[in-house]
């Protein structure tokens, strides 16, 4: 891991981007003088590691006691993307302009990201639990589909808060039932891009005894500040 830049933030937070390979990401850490537990926070469904809704919730989390790091995902963000990736992108624009079907173009391209992005999660875990200002336990926010799956492959995931407005692919639904560890799922009721059911059901196919779901009205992008605010309650259940 080579830290690129670093800025001390208002808030106290420091702010550091760095490399792990050909992999981007950034790390908040808290002014502290003890390590402080981490929090993995993927964006949705690729979405660039600087998304402003991401960030917010990364320095909140890190003003309050956390280290957060988040990554770009394979072809998101600040990293080059394939000819495959481009095309898929295009397709789905088109389908959702012309009001098609997406699901299976979602399928096909989100499926072989997960594959991808997750091995690269716990490598920078592995480089993240080096740093003496991070100890354990880990918790995770964010993207679902990626969520489940180190969930149910990283042990060293303690609790989760899952959103529920990305598309997640059929493996991972049915991965969804060897997941164990506690979990917050947040729902926007009136998301135009996830039906409601689909999130219901998978919610329901869950493993683990201790799960949350909060639901509020509104569209995708919608979900309420204080949910940040609970998402910590929650952190600080099970990582403190």
């Amino acid at each position: 891991m080579q830290f690129t830049s670093e800025h001390r933030l208002d808030d106290g937070v420091l702010e550091r981007e760095f490399n792990l390979g050909e992999i981007p990401g950034t790390l908040w850490t808290p002014e502290s003088p003890t390590p402080a537990p981490l929090i993995l926070m993927a964006p949705n469904n690729g979405l660039p590691k600087g998304a402003s809704r991401l960030v917010a919730r990364a320095r909140h989390s890190a003003a309050h006691g956390y280290a957060v790091a988040s990554i770009d995902a394979p072809g998101c963000g600040d990293r080059p993307r394939s000819a495959a990736d481009e095309r898929a992108r295009a397709d789905i624009r088109r389908a959702i302009q012309a009001g098609e079907p997406v699901d299976e173009i979602f399928e096909s391209f989100i499926g072989p990201l997960v594959e991808k992005a997750v091995p690269e999660w716990r490598n920078a875990l592995d480089a993240l639990l080096s740093l003496p200002e991070i100890c354990g336990p880990v918790g995770y926010s964010g993207w679902t589909a990626v969520g489940i799956r180190l969930a149910v492959a990283e042990p060293r995931i303690a609790a989760a808060g899952f959103f529920a407005g990305g598309y997640v692919p059929r493996a991972q639904r049915e991965e969804a039932r060897q997941v164990t560890i506690p979990l917050l799922f947040l729902l926007q009721w009136d998301d135009e891009g996830n039906p409601r059911q689909r999130a219901l059901d998978l919610f329901d196919a869950f493993g683990t005894k201790e799960k949350t779901l909060h639901a509020n009205l509104g569209g995708h992008t919608g979900t309420p500040w204080f949910e940040v605010e609970d998402g910590g309650r929650f952190f600080g259940r099970h990582l403190k």
